[in-house]
């Protein structure tokens, strides 16, 4: 279940102060948008821990307990709380019911990245662990059906394809797109597909193939053979992943690649 709904469900039976990154200045520890939804006990969510969120905790519950202030409050993280970062953060504080929830519902759901992961091979199941708690949504497609788990985390969605190409044509517009089958030949007819569809579509941001450099050296003549161009390979990364990352466990492998493709959205 996501932050959200968690919030949202616990919402339902009691009040909340929701805390909000109004606007940011310098070095801070999260983002504009980042938001923690504080209770009478516990929270939801955080907008970056350290002094800065136990300052907002304290606000929060003492509004909670019929207190009263500014709606947005400027925190300076150095002269103010001791922190490193340097910068300055302005909070904004709603007190919110269950009367509230569907605005909330519409105001705090973000619409996850698509990725298409081809291959349920060991790095393709540890993929999707990784992916289980990013703000992605993932199809993962293979040729053989069976090879799916009986059980995935909510944002996948397992689809078999046979020819596993021919997935390439229905993929969401902006998806990411990975690509690990069981077979060199499925990945060659993969890569391929997608550079057709980038030709025509220009609407696949990242194609990343699994694979040493000498596997890609191959792929690359043989795709130039069909006719795409130096600028179209280039397109593509292969191998995959973070570099400096020397192991080849799948769970290793897939921390990398998970970093990696973060840095496309």
């Amino acid at each position: 279940m996501s932050k959200t709904n968690i919030f949202l469900a616990r919402l339902a039976h009691e009040a909340a102060v929701l805390v909000t990154v109004q606007a940011t200045r310098g070095s801070v520890p999260r983002e504009s948008g980042a938001w923690m939804a504080v209770f009478a006990q516990g929270a939801v969510g955080t907008i970056g821990g350290g002094h800065l969120e136990l300052s907002a905790m304290a606000e929060a519950r003492q509004r909670l307990a019929g207190g009263s202030g500014e709606s947005v409050i400027r925190y300076a993280l150095g002269p103010a709380l001791g922190q490193c970062c340097g910068g300055d953060v302005q909070l904004f504080f709603e007190r919110v019911t269950a009367a509230d929830i569907t605005v909330l519902q519409q105001r705090l759901t973000t619409t996850p990245t698509p990725v298409a992961l081809f291959g349920g091979g060991h790095v393709g199941h540890a993929l999707v662990q990784v992916f289980a708690n990013l703000p992605l949504q993932v199809t993962w497609i293979d040729s053989r059906d069976e090879i799916f788990p009986p059980q995935v985390p909510s944002n996948v969605c397992c689809e078999h394809s046979d020819p596993v190409q021919a997935a390439v044509a229905k993929l969401v517009p902006q998806s990411r797109v990975l690509i690990m089958s069981f077979s060199h030949a499925e990945d060659l007819e993969v890569v391929a597909a997608c550079l057709v569809r980038q030709r025509l579509l220009t609407d696949l941001p990242y194609v990343g193939l699994i694979g040493s450099q000498t596997k890609w050296a191959t792929f690359r003549h043989r795709l130039q053979a069909r006719g795409f161009t130096p600028q179209e390979l280039a397109h593509v990364t292969c191998p995959i992943g973070v570099p400096g990352v020397v192991s080849k466990a799948p769970e290793v492998i897939a921390v990398g690649v998970a970093a990696q493709l973060l840095q496309t959205v």
